[in-house]
Parts: C-alpha cells; sequence; structure tokens
C-alpha cells in the first residue's frame, strides 16, 4: 500500500514580528506551496490545492533520484533570477508542458525548499513535533548530501536572525512562518503563525470596479521614470463607509485615458477580465502594501486602502521602480 500526501499545514497572520516563545522561525518565500514524495519507486509533485505538478517541473522529478524511496517534503518552489525570487517567472512555468517545459526548466530552473519532513524511509513522520522532524529533515540533506534543486530552508529560534530575514523584501522574502516546536505536523489546520512587513505608501487613483456612485474596488496607478501612467496593483473589496467616502473624489475619465484600451485580470493567474471604468487620475490615495512585487515593481498581492490624500498631487507619488 503507497503513502499518500496529506493536505498541507497551513497558517495564520500575526500583526507581531516577535518570535514566540516555544516557536522557530523560518522565512516565508515568494513561491508555490508544493508538497512532494517519492514512495514505492513513484512520484509525487502536487500544489497546496491538490494540483499535479510534476509536467511543469521535469527537473525536479529528475532530481528525486537524489532521494531514498519512502521519502516525502512539504516545501516552496521558486525560481531565482537576477538576484532575486521571480515568482513571475515561476507562474510562467506552471502552464508549460512536455518540450516547453523542458526548456523552461534550462532558462528559469526551480528549486524545491524543503521545509518539513512528513515522510522517512517509509515511516510517516507527521506525528512527529516540529523539533524532531527539523532534526530528521536536517540529517536526510547532510546524509543523502543534496543539491540542486534541493534547498533546506533555514530555521531558527533566535530573533536577531528573524530581524535579519525581515529586512530581505527586495529579494523576494515575503515575512517569517512561526511554528511551534513540540507540535506535529496537523494537516489542514492553521496553526503556525505567518508574519508579512507592510509598508503606507502613496498611488494614485487610475480606475475602479463597481460603479461611480458606489466603487468596490480602486485600480492603482504610478507614473514610471518615463513618465508613463502605469498599473501598479488593486485594492481588497471595500467596505461601504470607504466606498461611500471615495465616491465624491472620482470623475470619469473624459477623452483619452493613458490606460484606454487596457484590460485587467482580476488576478494573478486569472483568466477573468475585470470590468472596469476609467477615472481621471488626478486623486491620491494612502495604502497598505506588503513586500511582495513582480519584477516590473507592481505589488502582487492585494492593497489596502486607507485615506484620501488631498495635500497631495500626481506628481508627489514615488515612482515605479523595476526590482
Amino acid at each position: 500500500m503507497t503513502w499518500t500526501l496529506p493536505e498541507p499545514m497551513l497558517s495564520t497572520p500575526t500583526p507581531r514580528p516577535d518570535l514566540p516563545p516555544g516557536m522557530a522561525g523560518e522565512p516565508k518565500w515568494d513561491g508555490y506551496r508544493a508538497l512532494l514524495s517519492i514512495d514505492a519507486g513513484r512520484v509525487e509533485l502536487r500544489s497546496r490545492r491538490g494540483t499535479d505538478l510534476r509536467a511543469a517541473f521535469p527537473e525536479i522529478l529528475t532530481g528525486a533520484a537524489q532521494l531514498r524511496d519512502g521519502t516525502a517534503f512539504d516545501g516552496e518552489l521558486v525560481v531565482w533570477e537576477e538576484g532575486r525570487l521571480a515568482f513571475e517567472r515561476l507562474q510562467q512555468r506552471t502552464q508549460r508542458r512536455g518540450a516547453g517545459a523542458a526548456r523552461a526548466a534550462g532558462e528559469w530552473s526551480a528549486h524545491f525548499v524543503a521545509f518539513d519532513l512528513l515522510l522517512l524511509n517509509g515511516n510517516d513522520t507527521t506525528s512527529w513535533p516540529y523539533r524532531r522532524r527539523r532534526t530528521a529533515l536536517e540529517s536526510v540533506f547532510s546524509a543523502r548530501r543534496l543539491t540542486a534543486p534541493w534547498t533546506l530552508c533555514p530555521s531558527t529560534t533566535d530573533q536577531d536572525v528573524v530581524n535579519e530575514w525581515l529586512t530581505w523584501a527586495a529579494i523576494g522574502m515575503e515575512g517569517v512562518v512561526y511554528k511551534r516546536l513540540t507540535e506535529p505536523y496537523r494537516p489542514g489546520a492553521r496553526s503556525w503563525l505567518k508574519y508579512k512587513p507592510r509598508e503606507t505608501t502613496e498611488a494614485i487613483l487610475g480606475a475602479i470596479t463597481g460603479t461611480l456612485a458606489a466603487p468596490r474596488t480602486v485600480l492603482l496607478a504610478r507614473y514610471d521614470t518615463s513618465g508613463n501612467l502605469q498599473y501598479v496593483g488593486r485594492t481588497t473589496t471595500l467596505a461601504a463607509a470607504t466606498s461611500a467616502s471615495i465616491a465624491p473624489l472620482l470623475t470619469r475619465s473624459s477623452g483619452e485615458h493613458p490606460w484606454t484600451g487596457w484590460t485587467f485580470s482580476a488576478g494573478w493567474g486569472s483568466r477573468e477580465t475585470l470590468d472596469v471604468t476609467l477615472v481621471q487620475p488626478d486623486v491620491v490615495g494612502e495604502v497598505g502594501v506588503d513586500v511582495a512585487r513582480d519584477s516590473a515593481g507592481r505589488w502582487r498581492h492585494p492593497v489596502r486602502w486607507h485615506r484620501p490624500r488631498p495635500d497631495l498631487s500626481p506628481t508627489d507619488v514615488p515612482h515605479l521602480e523595476p526590482r
């Protein structure tokens, strides 16, 4: 009887960066969560939602030859490009198959960053406490002398190390995950803690979803260094009171808008396009964002609207800076 990959253990946000007592911290990678096993000679590679990723990442399957049969990892698939984690390359790779996937593996090779051990020598280790699983995971890497595409995720109980990791936003680290040292691996449970640094900044209102009288979300913009108005991200759904406060500031675009003819995706990897209304790009807002950005400098995750900034003009807003 073969072993079956469990559901991944999950995290819940925490507002504080402090390392909680009795927990270890690990960097949060800007990649795709994945679980991998090799059992009875069969390799499995699945996403957090159960999607089979084997065809898209042939180099991971080839790399499984380094592992002993009866081994399973939980971890993150990442692509490293020009000194940073390149999520957009990783996303492009998930659509490739066959010869296209093989070419992409050569151009944008992926690594599997292992942060948990679920199966060892055919024995299920999910009931073990984190501390024991972590020691065993390190032993697998040292005993097998694993090389690319395998990478061992760092782990620490030192707050100074956590503080250093939180300065790595420029290379694509999204924050820190905290795991209780005595806790087993609990499939589907949100028992880990996730801290993601956020910053407050400004952006220009370029378009909305919903109606001018009741905007639902705001599409945000910044000028690039050439003076072109570029899309940088979209807010989360606005609360009713927030929507009502923004509506009087909006003016439907008259004449040619810099975004005329553009289409906007509903989200990363989505084929759904948004129904938007272009507005005069003369209103500035204060927003809260996390550190995840693509190579063009756009915010990858939904943005939190804070308040209008009538004291600022669009020229006061920071320029869009590619990473």
